[in-house]
């Protein structure tokens, strides 16, 4: 099994979802990222979602744009990313580990050496949001380098998408899909909108991973609404990364903030 198969089905044992938190590495600087995401697992994350800081992040709203610059300003890079999360993987070796990260930066090293970095890495996963479904499908490279390298392929999942579109997505995604709670770019300006239980339902009917919720959750209640809607679970993203902003500087406290933060989503979680 997977750690994401391993994780949802210990998480049902127990009637709970999944709190996923996301933070871009290299925030606020490479040095310090490493405590970062150390204090989002010890507040009690089920898995982690990372980004690789990118000059044009597209699905991101201001919050997150800030934190890639902050990142690159640090001297954040594709490579002394991957040794950051070699770090976290020897320190928790059970946590899933997500990346999303935009295709430029996948096809730098190129298709294949990319998830075999990953798979050095000890990533489970990659999202990549500015990857459509359609190039997915034509293109079996993608499919194929990951599966070879153990990686999962994640797709976002719009509120708006098509009962073709999907079960194109439950067909194609592997790990959990990031349903979207509405359109847009992520932010914690906007809240969790439209209402997901029959996008759900239908996922469940066509096989498709768990799905996690994401853009606009920033409270526990955000969290809790979204498992009452039949998601398993919640990720959040701006609202991290705000307090990453809020404490620059002192590290220990944003290492506290964050613990602190992630704890109180976590106890959301439980149905």
């Amino acid at each position: 099994m997977s750690r994401y198969e391993k994780l949802f089905a210990r998480l049902e044992a127990k009637n709970e979802g999944a709190f996923v938190p996301f933070m871009t590495i290299g925030d606020p600087t490479v040095e310090d990222s490493f405590k970062v995401l150390s204090a989002l697992i010890d507040g009690g994350a089920d898995a982690l979602e990372l980004g690789i800081p990118f000059s044009d992040p597209g699905a991101d709203g201001p919050t997150i744009q800030q934190s890639d610059r902050r990142a690159l300003n640090s001297g954040a890079n594709t490579v002394n990313c991957f040794e950051v999360i070699k770090k976290v993987r020897a320190k928790y070796p059970d946590t899933p580990i997500g990346l999303l990260m935009y295709v430029n930066l996948v096809f730098a090293p190129g298709i294949d050496t990319f998830f075999k970095l990953c798979a050095e890495s000890g990533v489970d996963s990659v999202l990549i949001p500015d990857v459509p479904l359609q190039m997915i499908e034509m293109e079996p490279v993608w499919q194929d380098e990951a599966k070879k390298n153990g990686v999962d392929l994640v797709m976002l999942a719009p509120p708006n998408a098509d009962d073709e579109t999907l079960s194109k997505i439950a067909k194609n995604c592997h790990g959990y899909i990031y349903l979207l709670s509405r359109a847009g770019v992520t932010g914690v300006e906007k809240e969790a909108g439209k209402p997901i239980s029959h996008i759900v339902k239908f996922l469940k009917e066509n096989g498709a991973p768990p799905a996690l919720l994401g853009f606009g959750i920033s409270k526990p209640e955000h969290v809790k609404q979204a498992i009452a809607d039949g998601a398993d679970g919640a990720i959040s993203g701006s609202a991290l990364v705000k307090i990453v902003s809020e404490h620059l500087g002192d590290i220990d406290a944003t290492y506290e903030a964050l613990k602190k933060f992630v704890s109180e989503m976590k106890a959301a979680t439980k149905r």
